[in-house]
């Protein structure tokens, strides 16, 4: 019986004079701006139409759901939360906290990432320092931050940068490393001293690669300061639902759970909105894109 030996056809290989690839394309599927606000609708609305429906019916599968409230139990407890002068207290109480501890990381992480970067001697002085402390859970600090700040609201703010501070800094400095030396190149080839290459091609270049170490920090800030607030606060967000688990009001408690995670969808959106702005440079294809 005679065999098929014919190769199979390859592929012609690309003539010399094809146009390059375009590799700063977005390699996702394209999807409209409404395809995308139909996505978000369908993931969050079948979320808690599966939440309901197994609270509801008091659903014992290795999972136990008859002790958690349920989705309408939630919202009405949401809406009698949303009445009280106190929340809103609560919810700028650990903004600020936030704000001013995230703050102060993105100013120091980018300033030492830079720094990290560009000079042997930082590196060599702090680097090891750095890489010493980063793998320590901020919330570990907690018994630490009791002992050294007089008050517990310095402490907690201690918490928020600490938590911040590290993935602002490890982003800067891989980000700046990254960028190619034929941009510093091109500059000082034309006389630009080290303030212009600084101020031209290392921040510029680097912002990308600094506000996704941005928009990690301010996830995580949230996460510590909430646990901060739950070990050693007297008011915030984490206090009040941790005060609400001691009482036995599972409602309260994902009803704080639900504004933690409003708060920090909203704060880490206008770190993105920021970052969209400030990186007008690129090609509109990649600042679509999530950091």
């Amino acid at each position: 019986m005679a065999t098929d030996t014919t190769a199979p056809a390859l592929a012609p290989p690309p003539a010399a004079d094809d146009p390059p690839r375009d590799l700063s394309r977005s390699r996702t599927a394209p999807v409209g701006a409404w395809g995308q606000r139909g996505l978000r609708a369908v993931s969050l609305l079948g979320a808690l139409a599966l939440w309901q429906l197994l609270t509801a019916t008091d659903a014992r599968l290795w999972l136990r759901f008859d002790k958690l409230p349920s989705a309408t139990e939630v919202a009405a407890g949401f809406a009698e939360r949303l009445r009280s002068p106190e929340y809103y207290s609560d919810l700028v109480t650990s903004l600020l906290r936030v704000a001013t501890g995230f703050g102060l990381a993105a100013v120091l992480g980018i300033a030492l990432g830079v720094a990290v970067a560009r000079s042997g001697v930082v590196a060599g002085l702090l680097g090891p320092l750095f890489e010493a402390v980063r793998p320590i859970p901020a919330i570990a600090l907690v018994p630490i931050a009791i002992l050294l700040f007089p008050t517990s609201e310095q402490g907690i703010v201690f918490i928020t940068f600490v938590a911040a501070f590290f993935p602002v800094l490890v982003s800067t400095r891989h980000a700046v490393r990254a960028l190619p030396p034929i941009w510093e190149d091109a500059v000082r080839t034309m006389g630009g001293s080290r303030w212009r290459v600084l101020r031209t091609v290392v921040l510029p270049g680097a912002l990308p690669g600094v506000f996704g170490g941005l928009s990690v920090g301010v996830g995580v800030s949230w996460i510590c300061v909430i646990s901060a607030e739950m070990i050693s606060g007297q008011y915030g967000v984490g206090y009040r639902a941790w005060q609400a688990y001691t009482v036995v009001d599972y409602t309260g408690v994902v009803v704080g759970m639900l504004s933690i995670g409003l708060l920090g969808w909203a704060t880490a959106a206008a770190v993105e909105w920021v970052g969209r702005r400030a990186t007008g440079w690129l090609p509109r294809e990649l600042r679509r894109q999530p950091w």
